[in-house]
């Protein structure tokens, strides 16, 4: 059902033309940035991939809140959009990393997207907030590498104890919690999702 998204070759000239419509020469200026991150990363090792891509939309994405980005409480930005605009919240970034991942050759079963209460304030704190970040897994039942907007290190769960796992997805299923296997077809719950994708292909994904 998606594999037009992980593994079937992006149209350039409709990706640029997209781009140029809707952020000008600035934004294909940045997609042409992410395309030479894709062409100088695609022999590296799964871990040079992982930290380029964490670092490159760490480096040109500033993070703003929907409602002032997008006018909208809650809006899951297509990669494109995410380069274009230079700006999204966690859900914006996670997206982009996810789908660049896929396009360097990382198999879909080894990434997902993660819902987490972030904790707020130190060890200490009782403030949590809802924090999405991406996660790497070697293997299935492995412990995840996160990849997350607020800082730049790449770290296995079991080290970022401000973390707390809500649920988890990917193009090919649904966890709940620490879940070792999917619930359901994710595009089923996760109406947002389902629309990112539909907007993606559209683009020229």
């Amino acid at each position: 059902m998606f594999g037009f998204l992980s593994f079937a070759e992006i149209t350039v000239n409709k990706l640029e033309n997209t781009m140029q419509k809707r952020f000008g020469t600035k934004g294909v200026t940045k997609l042409h940035a992410w395309e030479s991150l894709l062409d100088n990363n695609k022999t590296k090792s799964t871990a040079e991939k992982n930290k380029a891509v964490n670092e490159f939309f760490n480096k040109n994405t500033r993070f703003e809140d929907d409602i002032v980005h997008w006018k909208i409480s809650d809006y899951w930005a297509t990669p494109l959009e995410t380069l274009g605009s230079e700006a999204g919240d966690c859900e914006d970034y996670t997206i982009a990393k996810y789908f660049t991942l896929l396009r360097l050759g990382i198999p879909p079963e080894q990434l997902r997207l993660i819902y987490v209460k972030a904790q707020i304030g130190g060890s200490s704190s009782k403030v949590f907030q809802a924090h999405m970040v991406l996660g790497y897994y070697e293997q299935p039942n492995s412990i995840p590498l996160i990849l997350d907007s607020l800082i730049s290190n790449i770290e296995a769960a079991d080290k970022r104890t401000d973390l707390r796992p809500v649920f988890s997805f990917n193009s090919e299923g649904l966890w709940v919690g620490n879940q070792a296997q999917p619930q359901i077809d994710p595009t089923a719950r996760l109406s947002r999702w389902r629309d990112v994708l539909e907007r993606m292909k559209q683009e020229g994904f």
